[in-house]
């Protein structure tokens, strides 16, 4: 039996140890491989009628093309692409030090395979997987080399991941793409949707996802929703007294 093959694009938001945010997002846009250029070029073509040639981010955001932005929500939603993050939560509880043998790039790589390997939205037993993710930092080859390990050696090399690449946001729709949901999951777990000054653009951008999906972004999903998945994870608090 010929298995389907399926192309991951990564992308995360707020993910550094130190950066002052409570909150951490790392997701995908997932694309069935024989439909990804047809897809790519319905994004493009949507932009063009609204005469957008750079990238679509979550913070250049402005009223100015919110329009373009529904009817890119639209298309996701009419479209065999699917979405799913892990929305992590209190990042400051996090115990690197217990759990993460003290390195915060460890919890990156676990959250990496748990975001990926899920009995759900990708059967490992049924298809075929490559993934290409946002370069973020100048240890990408270093990460990349690991997170191909982890999967070679989980799956006792004969992983459904059959591959692992980097690549520029500006070079893929899909990473742009992924950016914008993750942004908007992000917004609202950091309460910024709440602030006075917030964006009103971006406000009316995420109630217009929560209708379109049928979730606040903020609580998660089912654990087994296809099209929409958010995994809300919570670090447990520390207790120090017992070191």
């Amino acid at each position: 039996m010929n298995k389907e093959q399926f192309t991951f694009y990564i992308d995360e938001s707020c993910h550094l140890e130190h950066d002052h945010f409570p909150v951490m997002c790392i997701g995908y846009i997932k694309v069935p491989k024989e439909q990804t250029e047809e897809m790519k070029q319905c994004i493009k073509t949507i932009k063009r009628e609204y005469n957008i040639l750079h990238e679509i981010k979550w913070n250049t955001i402005s009223n100015t093309h919110i329009d373009m932005y529904k009817e890119l929500i639209d298309y996701f939603f009419d479209s065999n692409m699917e979405f799913r993050c892990i929305l992590v939560k209190y990042k400051d509880r996090l115990d690197n030090l217990s759990f993460n043998n003290g390195e915060h790039d460890n919890f990156y790589y676990k959250m990496i395979y748990y975001l990926l390997v899920n009995p759900y939205t990708n059967p490992p037993t049924m298809n075929n997987y490559r993934v290409f993710l946002d370069i973020k930092d100048t240890k990408g080859r270093a990460k990349l080399n690991k997170i191909q390990e982890i999967f070679f050696n989980k799956f006792h090399g004969k992983s459904p991941f059959l591959s692992f690449q980097h690549i520029r946001s500006h070079e893929s729709q899909f990473i742009q793409l992924a950016d914008f949901f993750i942004g908007a999951v992000a917004y609202k777990a950091r309460g910024l949707h709440l602030k006075k000054d917030g964006s009103l653009a971006k406000k009316e951008l995420i109630n217009y996802i929560e209708m379109k999906s049928g979730y606040v972004l903020d609580e998660g999903t089912e654990p087994g929703e296809i099209k929409f998945n958010i995994f809300d994870h919570q670090p447990r608090k520390r207790n120090d007294s017992g070191r």
